[in-house]
């Protein structure tokens, strides 16, 4: 039977809308959409956000890596391809435009799942504990398992993966496969170890109202725990660093103030243009 991958042609009788694009989200859409995700959460009486404050949240120096510096004009044009997608869109209602994201509506994902996927957005690969830390404003994971049971969802959509465990690393970091290049850049720094094993005959990654439009090609299995790499001292968990966390969380909510500001501004702005102030 044929499979379906990348390059490989449409599975009969499921062929994706004409309307959608087929190539990956590259990086200045998934910052976009990271952004879009995060400030629904940590400001959402800002939200959804103006342009202004879109640029403010996608090039904040703080819970950013890398660090960018994305004009106006990228942001456009990233925004466009993202409502080709039916991932974003301009919400009206407001003398400035405003953007927010579709995930919910379009491929039905869920909070706790968005909490994760903006992180990874945002953020690049991380470990289960640096995620469970780093999601605390956003949603609030009960446990561990609780986390993985969320993380084990996204693999089966194919939104996410499990990297091989770094020597000398106890947890497996998961990273988002949505687009851009990061799959491709970590293969060849840990010198291909991203584990590709393909099943005899892979589902088709679809969402609860048909295909999606991105193929990401089959889920990579689960990396085991115990793979072979130099354990710690002891094999003990490291305590968390609540202090650094407290600082990474503090930090964030003033980026995400100043991003509320920023738009103010600009509402206020065009408030004084109509008045001729």
């Amino acid at each position: 039977m044929r499979r379906r991958g990348a390059g490989a042609g449409p599975v009969p009788g499921r062929a994706a809308p004409a309307s959608l694009p087929r190539v990956k989200p590259d990086a200045v859409q998934l910052r976009v959409l990271g952004a879009l995700l995060e400030k629904q959460r940590t400001t959402p009486d800002a939200y959804p956000l103006t342009l202004n404050a879109l640029r403010a949240a996608c090039n904040q120096s703080t819970n950013r890596d890398p660090v960018v510096r994305y004009d106006d004009v990228q942001l456009r044009h990233a925004l466009e391809e993202l409502a080709r997608r039916r991932w974003t869109r301009s919400a009206g209602g407001s003398r400035a435009a405003k953007y927010r994201h579709l995930l919910a509506d379009t491929m039905q994902i869920r909070p706790d799942e968005q909490a994760v996927l903006a992180v990874l957005l945002l953020r690049g690969p991380q470990t289960p504990g640096e995620l469970r830390a780093r999601t605390e404003r956003l949603h609030r994971f009960g446990s561990a398992d609780e986390l993985e049971t969320t993380i084990d969802r996204l693999i089966t959509r194919r939104l996410v993966v499990r990297l091989e465990r770094r020597p000398g690393q106890k947890e497996a970091r998961v990273q988002q496969v949505m687009g851009g290049d990061e799959l491709q850049t970590e293969a060849a720094a840990t010198s291909g170890t991203v584990a590709v094993e393909r099943a005899a005959e892979p589902p088709v990654y679809r969402d609860d109202d048909g295909p999606s439009d991105f193929d990401l090609g089959p889920a990579p299995p689960r990396s085991a725990e115990t793979d072979a790499g130099p354990a710690s001292d002891g094999d003990e968990e490291p305590p968390p660093n609540h202090l650094e966390g407290r600082v990474a969380q503090l930090e964030g909510e003033l980026e995400d103030v100043r991003a509320e500001l920023a738009g103010l501004r600009e509402e206020l702005a065009g408030l004084r243009s109509e008045l001729g102030a």
